[in-house]
């Protein structure tokens, strides 16, 4: 499977605190030189590397106005549960470091197809609806954002939304002053060709689907996107590497990427580990996938022809994969 991404080096030339867990990084080229266009929705997979060796690799939307291309802004909020790509680029990048990021692409674009566009954030979710407002602005699209955060002072970005073009757009709901957002009342009052967006917490994601669901909205008319890996669910399954033969026991709680590279029995490469970046994308040859991942679409993981390993599981006691 082609890795699609090209990598480049730029350097952080400005660092915000949003909120007492937010970060608003901005990047550009070491020589001035124009960023690759994107679109509202894109991310891009930031790898950086720790003075001991340590290497990270995570996503991130892009967040600033695709029609300015001299740098890009992304939002990192510190996670509890790090990996350790966030607490490093909270405690260790600051201006002036150097980081290596990929070429953007778009899992998470608005549909042209959609009469109005109804976006729904929770928390750091706002990052990627912050440059598709950006496109819609001017536009002829009726649009509508929904923000949900737990308190004041984690409304990352507000002062901007409410001060900028879309403020009469916009909605904040916020869970400390019992501000809730209605998702029953709102996906009751969709027109038949409004689309809904929503990133955020796992959470929330579940709820507008199941309540769009409930609503009778059409599946290709809901679009979400999370930056996290899935939960590592199910029992323990036999895992066969076609090319060599080798036969790996994948536990429970541990995915199938973490099985390979602890046994070396091949190398896969994988730019975010998050079902996001397409980049271990590997033939199935016996067996069906439990698919987690983001990448592929709705038909392709019905096919049953490939798989993420960096999030996916086997739903069968035995995979065999093109490894």
């Amino acid at each position: 499977m082609a890795n699609k991404y090209e990598m480049f080096s730029v350097r952080v030339t400005d660092v915000q605190q949003a909120t007492p867990l937010i970060k608003r990084f901005t990047l550009a080229r070491e020589d001035g030189a124009a960023m690759p266009a994107f679109t509202g929705g894109s991310h891009v997979i930031v790898q950086m590397q720790g003075a001991d060796g340590s290497q990270y690799s995570n996503a991130y939307s892009l967040m600033s106005d695709p029609r300015d291309t001299r740098s890009y802004q992304i939002g990192v909020r510190l996670e509890e549960q790090s990996k350790g790509g966030s607490a490093f680029m909270h405690q260790h990048v600051e201006v002036g470091t150097q980081l290596t990021i990929s070429t953007p692409n778009n899992l998470f674009a608005l549909d042209a197809s959609a009469g109005r566009h109804v976006m729904i954030a929770g928390g750091i979710g706002i990052t990627p609806f912050m440059a598709q407002l950006h496109e819609l602005e001017g536009g002829s699209t009726d649009y509508e954002l929904h923000y949900a955060f737990r308190a004041p002072e984690h409304g990352a970005f507000q002062d901007q939304l409410e001060s900028g073009p879309h403020a009469g757009n916009t909605r904040f709901y916020i869970d400390s002053l019992e501000r809730k957002l209605d998702l029953t009342a709102l996906c009751a009052g969709l027109a038949d060709d409004a689309h809904l967006y929503v990133c955020g917490p796992k959470p929330l994601i579940d709820a507008v689907i199941a309540t769009a669901a409930k609503a009778g909205i059409a599946e290709q008319r809901v679009h979400w996107e999370q930056f996290a890996a899935a939960p590592v669910t199910g029992g323990a399954f036999t895992l066969v590497l076609a090319r060599s033969g080798t036969e790996l026991q994948v536990e429970e709680g541990m995915s199938i990427l973490q099985a390979i590279e602890k046994s070396k029995a091949a190398k896969v490469e994988c730019l975010c580990r998050e079902g996001v970046c397409g980049t271990c994308e590997t033939a199935i040859l016996e067996g069906e996938a439990e698919h987690y991942d983001q990448y592929l679409s709705d038909e392709e993981k019905a096919a049953q022809q490939s798989m993420m390993l960096c999030v996916s599981r086997a739903r069968s006691a035995r995979l065999v994969l093109d490894l």
